[in-house]
């Protein structure tokens, strides 16, 4: 039961992946297509984080109640729906519309299953699990890439990913069965106190891992979104194959996490986040050099999201042993929401700066963000480490 379970959850992280990038290697066609400003990415893009700002901070709540395969398997279904409902839409006021059950499945899942992975496996499997994430998000920008050169259009791409998605959630409404046999042998359901926004952040240290997931997922984010559009309309490549190399920022992530797998239980989270953060920088500098060849800003992409890829497994996992196993779920809940907060302004940010300036500040916001993700999380450990060690004293 224990491996069959797992592998649920590996699929389950795998349809997490798979709309992530649908809409950054497709914007350059759709916003062409309806007719609208290149900007306009930013105002889908924060609908669908907005729905899952409100899910993640109602996980808590939701996941003690019905427990996390039944959270997992209805939110699944809501954002296979929306992205089907995607490829049907010919307008932007239909995106934006979809967009609302889109963000409200994505959150809730989010928060439930890294809680629940946090709570039960190792480092490693926080790693290939987030590589299981990436695995999807590298797979759509391909299918998409796929219908765009084949004539077949960005709604094609839409309706693959969501027949794909709906696939997935009948797996999990079938794996029912499991998680609550599960669930009852670990106790049955958590009768543990829901806790309030204002005493989550009450919490010493949580403001600090707070601020650093915003940070992170506004690097990632904006990078997910506006790489092929930089590609295009920066570097002159074309649209399809704009498309397809955005995807090599998430073969970086999928790659850099299946290897951070393999030294996390050694090397520990914190010194994880330290040589992502790392190798964020080296690839910002490659985006960023101003040379005719595109081979180094395409190999960026690649750099960047090998930096990315432990990052966001290795706060995730650090979260239980930081602030206590009985408060991680609503802690994690609470690092969704600011997570999806960076997700929902920073790329709309960056959209106002490409629409009113030029989109050859994408390499700089990127670097902004990797400093300050730098800083608070080593700030974290500062107010971590005074911490225990006043404990240690009493």
């Amino acid at each position: 039961m224990y491996g069959l379970l797992l592998t649920i959850i590996y699929l389950a992280f795998i349809s997490l992946g798979l709309p992530d990038s649908l809409l950054g290697s497709a914007w350059p066609v759709m916003q062409g297509e309806m007719g609208v400003p290149v900007s306009f990415a930013g105002i889908v893009s924060t609908i669908i984080s907005v729905g899952t700002i409100v899910s993640s901070l109602l996980s808590d709540r939701l996941t003690k109640k019905l427990g996390t395969g039944l959270v997992t398997a209805i939110s699944v279904f809501m954002t296979a729906a929306a992205l089907y409902g995607f490829g049907l839409s010919s307008s932007f006021w239909q995106l934006c519309l979809l967009a609302i059950p889109y963000g409200l499945g994505a959150g809730a899942v989010d928060a439930a299953l890294n809680n629940y992975v946090a709570l039960h496996y190792s480092s490693r499997h926080m790693s290939w699990l987030h590589c299981s994430w990436g695995i999807g998000a590298s797979i759509s920008p391909f299918i998409m890439g796929y219908a765009l050169s084949g004539g077949l259009g960005w709604q094609s791409g839409y309706k693959i990913v969501g027949v794909l998605q709906i696939v997935l959630t009948a797996v999990l409404f079938l794996s029912l069965p499991l998680w609550q046999k599960q669930r009852d042998l670990s106790g049955g359901p958590d009768k543990s106190a829901v806790l309030t926004l204002s005493e989550i952040v009450r919490i010493k240290g949580v403001k600090f891992q707070l601020a650093a997931f915003f940070s992170y997922i506004a690097l990632e984010n904006t990078t997910m979104l506006w790489a092929s559009t930089y590609l295009v309309r920066a570097r002159g490549i074309g649209v399809e194959t704009g498309a397809r190399y955005a995807s090599l920022f998430f073969i970086g992530i999928t790659v850099g996490r299946f290897i951070s797998g393999l030294i996390s239980n050694r090397v520990g989270d914190r010194n994880m986040i330290r040589l992502g953060i790392g190798i964020i920088f080296v690839g910002l500098v490659a985006v960023w050099l101003p040379v005719s060849s595109d081979w180094f800003g395409l190999n960026g992409l690649i750099i960047i999201g090998l930096g990315c890829a432990p990052i966001y497994p290795s706060i995730i996992h650090s979260t239980p042993a930081n602030f206590g196993k009985d408060r991680s779920q609503a802690i994690i809940g609470v690092q969704m929401a600011s997570a999806y907060l960076g997700a929902t302004t920073m790329p709309l940010v960056f959209g106002f700066l490409a629409n009113n300036f030029h989109l050859g500040l994408f390499p700089y916001f990127l670097f902004f963000f990797a400093v300050l993700l730098l800083l608070l999380t080593e700030k974290l450990n500062r107010v971590l480490g005074d911490e225990r060690r006043i404990s240690s004293v009493w």
